[in-house]
């Protein structure tokens, strides 16, 4: 894809499934990539020529300059912020001020002050910024709440960003990822990508989870030139999740004459 060669990105989150397929998909584009992450021992895994890491909290104001500016000093640059961090902290209607606060704090805020410390370099480089929102931001989920909520209002925050920062020449768009096989994912199988799938293909048209890498390709379709007038917008990698609705992929009127 055309103007990604020769820049740099942030990805914070990139040491989990969905941020190194990204981090992978930046470096065969000729993107480098500063990996930032509170998992020290997986982002390590990812150090290589051209991909940095560094150890970072989005809770916490003086990381992420720190970040901003390792990045410019190992890399001379920021062109493109990706951010796939996020908490799954969510005890639905029981959660306490505590646990929403600490949600809000790393799925949106922690965005937010990362764009402030990127803000001159992305303006400078006419960037863009990729927000990870959900199929959970458009539905209601039983028992959870926090990470809905927070992934409805990244969506809203995409939109202000892109209005506010587009006089900087800074794009923003939003992916939102179906089930995907995810750390997440992995973690609630046990390793097991064929119990995922299965699962997941009752509430996917394309009967299975998405993989990484085709969440990644998005991701670089909205770094690119490609996707030059697009701004303020969420692409749907959910392998028709949100099409298909309550119908489900079967007919429904059947069920009523038998």
């Amino acid at each position: 894809m055309r103007g990604l060669k020769g820049k740099v990105a942030i990805v914070p989150g990139g040491a989990t499934k969905i941020g190194a397929a990204i981090v992978d998909a930046f470096v065969s584009h000729g993107v480098k990539v500063m990996v930032a992450d509170i998992n020290g021992e997986a982002g390590q895994t990812l150090i290589r020529d051209g991909v940095a890491f560094r150890e970072a909290d989005l809770r916490d104001d003086d990381q992420i300059q720190a970040l901003v500016a390792a990045t410019k000093d190992q890399f001379g640059r920021v062109d493109f912020l990706v951010n796939v961090a996020c908490s799954y902290l969510d005890n639905g209607a029981e959660s306490t001020r505590a646990e929403w606060l600490e949600s809000l704090d790393v799925n949106i805020v922690g965005s937010v002050m990362l764009m402030q410390a990127a803000r001159d370099e992305l303006a400078r480089n006419k960037g863009a910024i990729v927000n990870f929102g959900s199929i959970s931001s458009r539905v209601a989920q039983t028992g959870r709440w926090l990470y809905p909520v927070s992934k409805a209002a990244i969506l809203q925050l995409t939109r202000n960003q892109a209005m506010d920062l587009a006089p900087d020449g800074i794009r923003v768009n939003a992916v939102s990822p179906g089930w995907t096989w995810s750390n997440i994912m992995a973690e609630l199988t046990g390793g097991n990508r064929i119990k995922t799938d299965s699962v997941a293909g009752e509430f996917h048209l394309l009967k299975r989870a998405g993989d990484p890498e085709e969440v990644a390709n998005s991701v670089m379709f909205l770094c690119s030139e490609e996707a030059g007038f697009i701004t303020g917008t969420d692409i749907r990698v959910d392998g028709g999740y949100t099409a298909m609705g309550p119908e489900r992929a079967a007919p429904a009127i059947p069920l009523l004459m038998d």
